[in-house]
Parts: structure tokens; C-alpha cells; sequence
């Protein structure tokens, strides 16, 4: 009898354990179904903002949050209509040990505005989405991978590197980095007025721009019109270099 008592005990523990761990897991998880051309704004204080094409209908989006004071942090769902826009809220005079990671699934062949893909202290990811696209950090990396229509990315102190499958439009796009390095993938058939500059770091491309160094200094910097010239494309760096290639 008391081992029978002991095994449920502990079976009831083990069932309270994988109970809390589900729940923290899903501190947030809502599924929208939203038209072409509607809007994405997903942004975190503290942690990861990971977006991800899939051969779904519905946008769904998940937030977890982590660290000794995650209870302090809010999850604040703001979308209205057509538009998705999930942030974060910390208490005031907070130095809070928390972290949210957000992460959200889209369909692969629906064009979206993801006018805001954002995380201050963390990285931002984004893969095979469609639409046009602004993502930026202020510490830590952003990568853009395998997206169709436009797209400018930025860092403050982290790298950025963006490789675009097929241009759509003629939005402008910039691509910048205070102290890191900026890499850049087009498609070959490149139409714009490109303008690259760095104060301290290399440039490269296979566009056959060529590189101009400053006189006095280690400023470098390249222009030139690609094509009919239809979108003006920036990158520029800090301390960092610069590269611009094509697929």
C-alpha cells in the first residue's frame, strides 16, 4: 500500500512538472488568418524573434519567456483587423532577468508587410518569407534568408546578412551595421542605384562596382547604376566590411 502511494505520488509529481513545462512553453500562441499585403510587427526587448515561411494558411505566432523574473514581463497582443503586432511590455525601473523569444510561422506564398521584425538584445532570423521586409537589432545578428520581394536589415553591434531569391517592386532597401560586418545576396539581374560606404572596413562585390578609397583616411566607397537604376540600394558600416554579391 505505501508503495502504490509512493508511485502515485510521484507519477502526480512528474504530471504537475510536464504541465508547468507546457504551459511555459506556450506563455503565448495565437493563430491569425490575414490577407496579402497585410501587416507584421513582431518586437522583444530581450531575446530571439525567429519568422519562418510554411506551407500553412494562418500566421501563428508564439512567445516564451524565460529567466528569474519572467512573471514580471508582459506578452501584449495589439493587432487590430488585418494587422498583427506583438510586443513586449517590463515593468518601470526594472532590471528585470527576463527574457521573451518570439517566434511566428507564415505561409510560404502570401505576401505580407513585416514593417517591423525587431529585438534589442537578441538575434533576428527570418527565412523564406514573402513580402516587404525591415529587420533590425541592436545587439545581436540579423539573417534574412531566402525571401522574395524587398527588403532593408540593420544591426547596431552584430552582422547582418541577407540573401534575397527574387526582387519584387521597386521599394528602396538599405542594409547597415555600426560595428559588424554586412554581407548581401541579390539576383544577378540587379536594378538599382547602389551607394556603398564604410569608414574602416573592406568592400567587396561581383557587380563590378569599383571601390574608391579616401584620400586621407580609411574611408571607402562605391557607386553606381545597375540596369535602369528603378530602387536606390545603401549599405554602409562603421566598423565593418561590406560585400555585395549576386546569386
Amino acid at each position: 500500500m505505501i508503495r502504490r502511494a509512493f508511485v502515485f505520488s510521484a507519477l502526480s509529481g512528474t504530471l504537475l512538472l510536464a504541465i508547468a513545462a507546457s504551459a511555459a512553453a506556450q506563455d503565448f500562441q495565437k493563430s491569425y488568418k490575414l490577407g496579402a499585403g497585410s501587416q507584421i510587427r513582431l518586437g522583444t526587448v530581450s531575446g530571439d524573434v525567429i519568422v519562418t515561411a510554411y506551407d500553412g494558411d494562418a500566421v501563428i505566432v508564439k512567445a516564451t519567456k524565460e529567466g528569474r523574473d519572467r512573471d514580471q514581463v508582459e506578452i501584449e497582443d495589439r493587432s487590430t483587423g488585418n494587422n498583427i503586432d506583438i510586443g513586449v511590455r517590463y515593468p518601470k525601473q526594472c532590471n528585470c532577468d527576463a527574457s521573451v523569444k518570439i517566434e511566428a510561422q507564415v505561409p510560404r506564398s502570401t505576401s505580407f508587410r513585416f514593417d517591423h521584425i525587431s529585438s534589442v538584445s537578441g538575434n533576428v532570423q527570418v527565412t523564406g518569407v514573402t513580402g516587404q521586409l525591415k529587420a533590425s537589432a541592436v545587439s545581436g545578428d540579423v539573417h534574412v534568408t531566402n525571401v522574395s520581394g524587398s527588403v532593408s536589415a540593420s544591426s547596431v553591434s552584430g552582422d547582418v546578412q541577407v540573401n534575397i531569391d527574387r526582387l519584387e517592386g521597386t521599394d528602396d532597401m538599405k542594409f547597415s551595421s555600426v560595428s559588424g560586418d554586412v554581407n548581401v545576396k541579390l539576383p544577378s539581374s540587379l536594378d538599382a542605384q547602389v551607394e556603398i560606404s564604410s569608414m574602416s572596413g573592406d568592400i567587396k562585390n561581383d557587380f563590378g562596382i569599383e571601390v574608391e578609397q579616401a584620400k586621407y583616411g580609411p574611408h571607402r566607397s562605391a557607386r553606381r547604376t545597375l540596369g535602369a537604376g528603378a530602387r536606390h540600394l545603401k549599405m554602409s558600416s562603421v566598423s565593418g566590411s561590406l560585400s555585395l554579391y549576386h546569386n
